[in-house]
C-alpha cells in the first residue's frame, strides 16, 4: 500500500484538486484509493457530496481514539463513493479542535499510521489531504506517508508557504530519524503571465530535481468537474489539466519502481 500525503502550508494551492485528481486516475487504472480528508475545512468531503455531520464517524472519531485507535472505528470511519474501489475518510470542523483538546498527550503523532495498519490490505493507494497548518493533522500525515506531494501555486508568494513547508519536513525528518521522500509539483500555470514562467524557473534553481518537470495548468474543468462532484479525468478526460495530471502520475508511479 502506497500512501501519498498532499501538503503545503499554504492554501489556495490545489492541495485538493491534487488529491481528487490523482485518486480519479489511480482508480481509472485499476487501484483500489482511499482519500483521507483531515482538513477541518472539510473541502475532500464536500467535494464527493459527502454530509460528514450526519456520519456514524470521520476522521475526528480515529484520532480521537489516540494511541487507542481500532479497526472497528476506522472501518466505521470509511464511506464508500459511487465510484468502484475508491473510497473516502471525511473531515469534519471537528477536528479544529483536536490540537487543543488532545496535542499534549502521547502517542498522538502516530494515531493515522496505527489506523492504517487495520486496512492496508484492503488498498492499493492512500492519499491524505492536509490543512495548511502545521500541528497534530499534519504531523500525522507525514509520519505515516512514504511520499510527500507538495503542490505549490507558480506565483511568487508561493514560494514563501513552500520554504515553510521545507522547514516543517526538516523538523519531522529529525524526530523521524529519515528524509523525506516529496515531489514539489507546481500548479495553477498561466504560461501567460511573467509571474508564473519566473515562479516556475525559481522552483527548479532552488529545489532541482524534486520538482516535477511538468505543470499543472489554470483549467476551468477543474471546478466544473467539482460542482458535478466528479473526480476530473471523470468529467473532462482529455481536459489539459487532466492530461498534465496523467502525466505526472506516470511519473510518481515509476518513482516506486
Amino acid at each position: 500500500m502506497h500512501v501519498w500525503t498532499i501538503a503545503n502550508q499554504k492554501g489556495g494551492v490545489g492541495k485538493t484538486t491534487t488529491t481528487v485528481a490523482l485518486a480519479g486516475l489511480l482508480q481509472q487504472r485499476g487501484q483500489r484509493v482511499l482519500c483521507i480528508d483531515i482538513d477541518p475545512h472539510a473541502s475532500l468531503t464536500f467535494y464527493f457530496g459527502i454530509d460528514a455531520e450526519g456520519l456514524q464517524a470521520t476522521a475526528y472519531d480515529v484520532f480521537a481514539m489516540g494511541k487507542h485507535v481500532d479497526k472497528e472505528t476506522t472501518v466505521k470511519a470509511i464511506v464508500s463513493t459511487e465510484h468502484d474501489h475508491l473510497d473516502v475518510m471525511p473531515a469534519c470542523m471537528a477536528l479544529a479542535t483536536l490540537d487543543r483538546k488532545l496535542g499534549t498527550q502521547g502517542g498522538m503523532g502516530l494515531v493515522l499510521q496505527r489506523a492504517l495498519a487495520f486496512v492496508e490490505h484492503r488498498y492499493d493507494y492512500v492519499l491524505i489531504d492536509v490543512p495548511p497548518v502545521l500541528g497534530v493533522l499534519m504531523v500525522n500525515a507525514l509520519a505515516c506517508c512514504e511520499r510527500v506531494l507538495i503542490p505549490v501555486q507558480t506565483e511568487p508568494l508561493a514560494l514563501k508557504g513552500l520554504e515553510r513547508m521545507m522547514r516543517t519536513l526538516a523538523l519531522i525528518q529529525k524526530s523521524r530519524g529519515q528524509a523525506h521522500q516529496y515531489t514539489i509539483i507546481p500548479t495553477l500555470y498561466d504560461k501567460r503571465t511573467r509571474a508564473s514562467l519566473d515562479t516556475y524557473k525559481k522552483l527548479a534553481q532552488r529545489y532541482g530535481k524534486s520538482v516535477w518537470n511538468g505543470m499543472i495548468p489554470i483549467d476551468t474543468k477543474f471546478r466544473d468537474a467539482s460542482n458535478e462532484q466528479l473526480p476530473p479525468s471523470m468529467f473532462a478526460p482529455q481536459s489539459r489539466g487532466v492530461l498534465a495530471y496523467q502525466t505526472l502520475l506516470t511519473h510518481l508511479q515509476q518513482l516506486h519502481l
